[in-house]
């Protein structure tokens, strides 16, 4: 069987480590996957083929890198480590002329330095986002990136179980939040599979989930999709009250009377009972919620 990357292995990662006298930084969240048939499992959900620019955050010593960049057209890379562009340098150095690395914080990387990246190695923007990602900053990475990079049509990202839980929950369950509303929105699940600890150097003290997430595109306006996006945070300010409640808990913290006062014309707009809870409405109630508050604004 064709090995997906030579560096997925316990040995091979030593032998680079050592190499290059890096240290593991656990501030930055470290965990190398040293496990081939995970790599190759990774590679088969994301279906990246050789037409594809893939934009990938924190690609640590280039394990998943190196095998992005042997099935893909480019990879424009992300990776705050200043110690780890040398070993990028080693690693990947059969597929340099194919290969561009920002050197910033993930959370401040804008989708201009990501088009100006892949123009560099003659690509166009990312249209697809596949990563083993730090997960103290997964969830926000993953939303930013389909709120702010109209290119990317799909999103295969390994992060922790509870925050793919919440990627992909449904109304009424406990990982159900404003965040699982705001990522729907954009994109929507549509397969994974498990990683345990034992895959990884150091194991990590959690066990991680492969989440596929797919671009969903419809008719509602950016404005209304950011209105929805708001609403959601409204509805889950005070999680245990009622929606009517908690929406006025949130615009009123924030000064705007005018908010609070049209909530019941904006809650029959969208067909919401305001006695009821906001973990038991779906994406597409707060849309409509969204363009309640638009259209109340306008």
């Amino acid at each position: 069987m064709t090995s997906a990357s030579p560096l997925a292995t316990p040995g091979a990662t030593r032998e680079v480590l050592k190499r290059h006298g890096f240290s593991l930084k656990k501030s930055l969240g470290q965990n190398f996957l040293v496990n081939d048939a995970v790599v190759g499992k990774i590679l088969q959900l994301s279906e990246v083929g050789p037409d594809d620019v893939v934009l990938e955050v924190g690609p640590g010593i280039g394990t998943l890198t190196y095998a992005l960049l042997a099935n893909a057209r480019a990879v424009v890379a992300v990776e705050r480590d200043p110690s780890l562009p040398a070993v990028l340098a080693d690693t990947l150095s059969a597929f340099w002329g194919r290969f561009a690395l920002i050197e910033k914080d993930a959370l401040d990387v804008t989708a201009a330095d990501v088009a100006e990246a892949a123009v560099t190695v003659g690509a166009a923007a990312p249209g697809k986002f596949v990563a083993n990602l730090p997960y103290a900053v997964a969830a926000t990475v993953v939303l930013g990136c389909f709120q702010d990079m109209s290119s990317l049509g799909s999103a295969t990202v390994m992060v922790q179980r509870e925050v793919a839980e919440r990627m992909a929950a449904t109304p009424g369950t406990k990982a159900y939040g404003a965040y699982t509303v705001k990522l729907a929105m954009y994109a929507e699940p549509a397969d994974s599979f498990s990683v345990g600890p034992g895959n990884f150097m150091p194991p990590p003290h959690v066990e991680s989930t492969v989440l596929r997430l797919d671009r969903v595109e419809g008719p509602a306006s950016p404005k209304a999709v950011k209105a929805a996006c708001r609403m959601a945070d409204a509805a889950f300010f005070a999680r245990r009250k009622t929606i009517a409640n908690s929406c006025k808990q949130y615009f009123a913290s924030r000064g705007e009377g005018e908010a609070v006062e049209r909530l019941p014309a904006m809650f029959e707009a969208a067909g919401v009972d305001p006695k009821a809870r906001g973990e038991v409405y779906p994406p597409s109630t707060y849309l409509a919620l969204g363009r309640a508050y638009v259209e109340g604004k306008a």
